[in-house]
């Protein structure tokens, strides 16, 4: 089949290397490396799968003739990363594709389609506005699993319900829950409620940054997303979380609160974290006024900073993985933060001072040490 047209190439650019991004090329699973590109009418499309999820991007281009070629996509990506024409022609040439500009020409091998292109979405089931998701998505994805033997806890459950679309991810040791304003479509099919992979959601939540509202669709154990110009699909992972658990989960009980400056106290953390050793354990504590962060370890010294905030309940102390800390104060970058210590081992809860839009809670287990005592 032919295919000829000419689009402008930082489109095409930007869009072959978000593809990238998003359905990364395995090398254990070569066959599913190629984008198909299909050009019609005034458009070209590029459709991606790595299998499970798929991906469509539409754009704009003055299309010579019909047709569809599928290339690498890394191949693609990296000849287009350094092109720096305003428009670029391709064209099947045989058994190649050929990129021109104004005095170069680069011919990338054609390869086999290895799947058809993304199916039809699932029904429409609300919208969301995109900077709102986007903030959230990260946030929430971060306290995500990477262990892939343990599928629940490497995805985000994405649940609408009373007008609010609720996104949830766990590892077991941190959680995180965020909840946004949810627009629902106006005969839907059901509620959302899917489990959808944490790396995935975080790339696209990246991608729809910028647009005004994103649609959800759901139905048919599948979930999808899209906005102007993309559309991406992906399975549930399995079962949701068990509501009951996690719901006296997020009910939390302090015995001391603190607040204070997210950003002042991600560097004390980051400071501390060097004089922790290989455990990179860090410790909190709440005293009238302030909130110490130390780091100790036999061998890499020690280290103390008081911190000014606004305390509450009792003087207490609390062991943490440092790097769940860091994650924890990530989203509140850029103003203050409430800590909310509970009894024992119980989680504490981060949040905004005041609230946010998102309704952003993160949670982090401490460590279990002698000193995790009230005084």
């Amino acid at each position: 089949m032919t295919l000829d047209l000419t689009v402008p190439t930082a489109l095409l650019a930007d869009a072959a290397a978000r593809l990238l991004r998003l359905l990364p090329v395995r090398a254990i699973r070569p066959a599913l490396a190629g984008v198909l590109l299909r050009g019609a009418g005034d458009r070209l499309e590029l459709h991606a799968t790595d299998g499970e999820a798929a991906a469509c991007v539409r754009l704009p281009a003055l299309v010579h003739t019909d047709g569809e070629a599928t290339l690498s996509r890394r191949a693609l990506a990296d000849t287009l990363a350094h092109l720096d024409a305003p428009q670029l022609r391709v064209a099947v040439e045989g058994s190649r594709v050929a990129l021109r500009t104004p005095g170069a020409r680069f011919a990338l091998p054609r390869l086999e389609p290895a799947a058809p292109a993304l199916a039809g979405l699932p029904a429409a089931l609300g919208t969301v506005p995109g900077a709102d998701l986007a903030a959230a998505g990260a946030a929430v994805a971060a306290a995500a699993s990477r262990e892939e033997a343990l599928p629940l806890f490497t995805g985000v459950r994405l649940r609408s319900a009373d007008g609010r679309l609720s996104l949830l991810a766990t590892d077991r040791f941190r959680l995180a829950t965020a909840s946004l304003a949810w627009r629902q479509a106006a005969a839907p099919a059901a509620e959302l409620d899917v489990l959808v992979p944490a790396t995935l959601l975080a790339e696209v939540t990246r991608l729809c940054a910028a647009a005004d509202a994103v649609t959800l669709h759901g139905g048919d154990g599948r979930c999808a997303l899209s906005w102007p110009g993309w559309a991406v699909t992906a399975p549930s992972l399995a079962t949701g979380f068990p509501d009951a658990q996690l719901e006296r989960l997020l009910t939390a009980e302090a015995a001391a609160g603190a607040v204070v400056d997210a950003d002042e106290l991600a560097h004390a953390v980051r400071r501390a974290a060097l004089y922790a050793g290989p455990t990179g354990g860090v410790t909190l504590d709440v005293a009238d006024g302030q909130l110490r962060v130390q780091g100790r370890d036999s061998q890499a010294g020690e280290s103390e900073e008081t911190l000014k905030a606004e305390t509450s309940g009792d003087w207490l102390t609390r062991h943490y993985q440092s790097r769940f800390l860091l994650d924890a104060l990530r989203p509140f970058a850029g103003g203050p933060v409430r800590l909310q210590f509970q009894a024992a081992l119980r989680p504490t809860v981060f949040t905004a001072r005041d609230g946010d839009a998102a309704d952003l809670r993160y949670l982090v287990v401490p460590l279990r040490r002698d000193a995790d005592q009230v005084r």
